[in-house]
């Protein structure tokens, strides 16, 4: 209950150092909503607690990596509601992304706090111009451009400036930038030059197509998502009356990630709250790593100036990672310069110790990807499930030859930024299904004999296509049936929590977590980009392609764009829970000149790199393995193979970036040679090979590697080996067959058999 004066009862002594905390971020799925207001309370740490009950006035949480820091304000937001200290309704709770908004949704109400709007700032945003729109300006709403690649390509047309499609796409990433950082075309070459931006193309140019961009969304009547924010701002600064309704509504301000905010959303956000401050926000310095999106740090730094009056809390006890981790992490940390190294924060595991990290330098990336996999499959094998398990790298084009790996190791797979859980179609059918089966309930015959909840949902989702055991390899089938099985994974620990629960009670769960985006697990590698990453967590982590170019990235020229790379590095190391892994490879492809070297993060951290100068950081510990010369023993003795780098179009020279179009060597739109009839005979006998192995098609040979080699036609094992997508593995696997069908011949069987893995 709420102390008589309005203030918050003090916490009751001992709980906290008698062993209540509970992990930041390990929770129960499924946890009983809290009796009492104080009963929110149980579990916080000291800090955690300081903030839950910081409900007045401006409020800097500043949370490191695996602290608890959505734990602590869902928790702070909670108890205000519960304790009758906020009205639900006139709280708005922001954030950055759909997925965070939906967790965020899904933690207030299993505390129990239900009417909370927790929203991205986008979302937020919308709702409010829809609404007074018709008021404010009158009519209808223009349309939302959901994709603005198209009008940005127009927009380059009329300006007789042809772009390709990486082109494209940076142009329209400029644009964004600008619009965030409410920067006009014509100011738009002067703010590139203040930025210190690498900008992707001539800035004159760019600004022309931005304007003429700008003047087809209004011959259109359409808006972006970035007008969304500005037409809002617009809004809120004209019209006295509208900015008085919306601070009416809402009189508490919760920010999550607040080092992630743009010039825009500040501004923004500013109008919300006007001149008072009950306001907020929680982030980290060290995690920024969206600044290309006109992201910055300062407003998190400069809080305490703004506010002065700020209560400010630090949360530093590491909850997710070993002391191993967060040695590493706070090493790498330590070596870093500029404003947010000055605000950084040292962690402290809260773990039993784990593994040392292991440092890999590998002779190429084929020979990195196949012995990441090879040691995925050997944790899986030791009971780590493959949904906490993740190979995470810096851009998505390295993606594919892990994809190719992990097929070939038969190891499941999920590639992040895929569709969300719940619009998936197969989970839209599991749910129709379930449904109906609960409407009908013992009138329905898959339901005899299936006596608890569990029996139920398996037999009704195996009309669907779930099975006991898991289809064979990756691919269509075996993601339909992970996500299945995540639904059968789900009704298991309902039933565990909540004995008695019936298939209604299961159906009303799925229909809240779809509403709030609160999805089940999905068991599969994950395979992210670093900044998809972020905000996620897995017991093993497989940080990879390490290496000076890749790690910092080759067009970071500033120090302060290179510190921004350290710090994408960071968030990567922090998001391993238990198992780390660092590699690196010498040069990209077997064969090829040993060029490369490990990135300089990694100097005076990992073993035998020597020392650095750093600023109280130590070396981070663990063993390293060098695995170029045990993997060679496992392998064939290679081909000789030309260095493929820069890999160029052979049919108009243009250097390719692409990784489908240097499996052609050609660009995608440059005329092809293929022969169709050998494509066809490859094609049919990569159907046969596969179900002979009893694998997807592609852990054969993936389409593009059919066509390159219809194109090439390989007459020698030199000529095979170097297509991009075949290797010494598979050579040796396949080669046979493959160089008998280009010459014409016919594969039997018997020959097919032959084939098997030696």
């Amino acid at each position: 209950m709420p102390h008589p004066c309005g203030q918050p009862p003090h916490p009751p002594p001992g709980t906290w150092q008698h062993g209540g905390v509970t992990a930041a971020t390990h929770s129960t799925l499924f946890p009983q909503v809290p009796d009492t207001p104080d009963a929110v309370l149980d579990g916080l740490d000291p800090e955690q607690r300081e903030v839950a009950l910081a409900l007045h006035g401006p409020v800097c949480v500043l949370a490191g990596a695996g602290t608890g820091k959505t734990r602590a304000i869902t928790h702070r937001i909670a108890y205000g509601v519960r304790a009758g200290i906020l009205q639900p309704a006139t709280v708005l709770a922001v954030t950055f992304t759909n997925r965070a908004a939906g967790e965020m949704r899904g933690r207030l109400r299993q505390l129990g706090a239900t009417g909370v709007q927790a929203r991205t700032f986008h979302s937020a945003a919308l709702r409010q111009l829809q609404y007074f729109w018709p008021k404010a300006v009158g009519g209808e709403l223009p349309r939302l451009l959901e994709r603005k690649v198209q009008l940005v390509s127009e927009a380059a047309a009329r300006c007789q400036i042809r772009l390709d499609r990486t082109e494209l796409r940076d142009a329209t990433s400029e644009i964004e930038w600008a619009k965030v950082t409410q920067t006009v075309p014509a100011d738009y070459a002067a703010a590139v030059v203040k930025a210190q931006r690498d900008a992707p193309r001539d800035p004159a140019e760019l600004a022309q197509i931005y304007s003429t961009y700008e003047q087809l969304k209004r011959d259109r009547s359409v808006i972006d998502f970035e007008d969304v924010l500005l037409l809002m701002v617009g809004i809120l600064q004209d019209r006295a009356d509208i900015a008085e309704h919306v601070r009416g509504q809402y009189q508490h301000f919760v920010v999550d990630e607040y080092q992630d905010v743009s010039p825009l959303q500040q501004r923004l956000l500013d109008l919300w709250v006007g001149d008072r401050d009950d306001l907020c926000v929680v982030g980290d310095a060290s995690q920024t790593i969206y600044s290309f999106t006109g992201a910055t740090p300062d407003h998190l730094l400069n809080f305490r100036t703004r506010h002065p009056g700020a209560t400010v809390v630090k949360l530093v006890r590491d909850y997710r990672s070993t002391p191993q981790v967060v040695h590493l992490a706070n090493g790498l940390l330590s070596q870093a310069r500029g404003k947010a190294a000055d605000h950084r924060l040292e962690l402290v595991s809260q773990r039993d110790k784990g593994p040392e990290p292991v440092y890999t330098e590998y002779g190429d990336e084929p020979t990195e990807a196949e012995s990441t996999a090879r040691r995925i499959r050997d944790l899986i094998a030791a009971g780590v499930p493959a949904g906490e398990i993740a190979v995470l790298y810096r851009v998505n084009s390295q993606s594919e030859v892990y994809e190719q790996a992990l097929a070939d190791a038969g190891v499941p797979y999920q590639l992040r930024g895929a569709e969300r859980f719940f619009e998936r179609a197969e989970v839209r059918e599991a749910g129709t299904a379930l449904r109906g089966a609960a409407r009908a309930g013992g009138n329905d015959s898959l339901l005899d004999g299936a006596g608890d909840l569990a029996s139920q949902v398996r037999a009704v989702l195996s009309t669907k296509g779930w099975t006991t055991r898991p289809p064979a390899g990756s691919g269509a089938v075996r993601d339909r049936w992970e996500s299945l099985a995540a639904l059968v994974r789900l009704a298991e620990d309902f039933e565990a929590a909540r004995p008695g629960v019936t298939l209604t009670d299961l159906v009303r769960e799925l229909d809240e977590r779809a509403a709030a985006q609160h999805a089940p697990t999905v068991q599969g590698v994950t395979l992210a980009s670093l900044h998809a990453a972020k905000g996620l967590e897995w017991d093993a982590v497989f940080l990879v392609g390490l290496t000076e170019g890749m790690m910092p990235i080759a067009y970071a020229k500033t120090d302060e764009q290179v510190e921004e790379e350290r710090r994408l590095l960071y968030v990567g190391i922090t998001r391993a829970r238990v198992h780390l892994s660092l590699s690196w490879a010498l040069s990209r492809s077997p064969g090829g000149r040993a060029s490369r070297r490990a990135t300089r993060f990694l100097n005076g951290l990992r073993p035998g790199s020597g020392a650095v100068g750093a600023r109280g950081g130590t070396g981070g510990g663990g063993g390293i393995d060098r695995g170029t010369a045990r993997a060679a023993a496992h392998r064939t003795p290679a081909v000789e193979r030309k260095p493929r780098s820069p890999v160029r179009c052979r049919v108009c020279g243009r250097t390719l970036t692409d990784a489908g179009e240097m499996k052609l060597m050609r660009c995608e739109d440059c005329p092809s040679d293929m022969d169709e009839g050998l494509y066809e005979r490859l094609h049919d006998w990569r159907a046969a090979q596969a179900a002979l192995l009893g694998q997807p098609d592609f852990c054969v040979f993936t389409e593009k590697t059919l066509m390159a080699i219809a194109e090439a036609v390989p007459s020698t094992e030199g000529e095979l080996v170097v297509i991009a997508g075949v290797g010494n593995r598979k050579l040796n696997r396949f080669g046979t067959d493959v160089l008998a069908i280009c010459a014409g011949e016919t594969v039997g069987d018997e020959a097919a058999q032959g084939t098997h893995e030696t």
